[in-house]
């Protein structure tokens, strides 16, 4: 016999909300089990990682390594490149794996970047996957703010990834298949105060991404943006100032983030999915992206206000 009273809130709760959770439940085991099994396509994949020494490029040496790709890593700090060579070499890997090669890039350097991708086509053959992921941070009011320091970093965030995305290309569009991924930001979406420099050359990525992802469209190649919020690394400790010197310090926004190797998983699913864009941030990062999109006047006036308190 059923003591629920029909039409009460145990009663929907009973005979809609359990099943529905059951449901929800089965859902995200059955896609998570098809996304591991979608892995799998990525075992002996060309896998190019700029700003590979750290954060988020390193966590996700350690993604591609694991799934049996040919991880090239790329970083100005070949040191730290070896250290994370020799930590995915540590790994226990069940099944396929290939040794991670290790080159020193600096993307800021444009004239070396056809060079780099000559170097890795000579290694490998060819690139299946380039994660644009190399990037410097900026803080600093537009008052204070020197050229230089915009014009470096445009020339790592936008110029360095325009620069290697355009060496890779012809090769990609010769066997049509390929994939750039753009790692990009939150602020890539909306700007913030104290941030112009970062925000306009993730803009700037953003805009490109767009053209380039309809032009390639017919050669088969696909473009992926990944726009992160906060995420736990040593951005906001190399980032610059406005004299271009080094911020040195750890953001709490940034302390709190999300983990690198959080926003890698997440990234590497976006790429076996083939998805056009993911957006990866907490609740302030989504609502600002809403309320630019939606009611501009009052992102704005946010905005502001918050630019008078710092």
């Amino acid at each position: 016999m059923n003591l629920i009273e029909k039409g009460s809130a145990l009663w929907y709760l009973q005979y809609f909300g359990i099943p529905l959770s059951l449901g929800i439940v089965l859902y995200k085991i059955i896609n998570n089990l098809s996304l591991r099994k979608r892995r799998t396509t990525l075992q002996g994949k060309v896998v190019v990682i700029t700003g590979a020494s750290s954060g988020i490029g390193e966590a996700l040496s350690h993604i591609f390594y694991q799934q049996g790709c040919k991880v090239v890593m790329a970083s100005r700090r070949k040191s730290e490149l070896e250290r994370v060579k020799q930590d995915l070499m540590t790994k226990k890997i069940q099944g396929f794996s290939i040794e991670p090669t290790v080159l020193e890039l600096d993307v800021g350097e444009l004239d070396q970047l056809e060079d780099f991708v000559d170097n890795v086509h000579s290694l490998c053959g060819h690139i299946d996957i380039l994660v644009n992921n190399a990037g410097i941070s900026h803080r600093g009011s537009i008052l204070h703010t020197k050229l230089d320091v915009y014009k470096k970093i445009m020339n790592v965030n936008y110029l360095g990834s325009v620069g290697l995305t355009s060496a890779a290309l012809p090769k990609m569009v010769e066997r049509k298949r390929g994939h750039i991924v753009f790692i990009s930001s939150v602020q890539g979406l909306i700007g913030l105060p104290e941030r112009s420099a970062y925000a306009g050359s993730k803009h700037a990525m953003q805009a490109y991404a767009d053209s380039l992802r309809a032009e390639m469209k017919q050669h088969n190649i696909n473009v992926s943006v990944i726009s992160p919020g906060y995420v736990k690394t040593a951005v906001s400790i190399n980032a610059l100032t406005g004299t271009g010197q080094p911020h040195g310090v750890m953001d709490s926004s940034t302390a709190t983030g999300f983990s690198a190797d959080y926003v890698a998983e997440r990234i590497v699913d976006t790429i076996v999915n083939k998805d056009n864009e993911l957006i990866i941030s907490q609740f302030m990062g989504n609502l600002g992206i809403f309320l630019r999109r939606t009611i501009p006047s009052l992102y704005f006036y946010l905005a502001a206000s918050r630019a008078a308190k710092t």
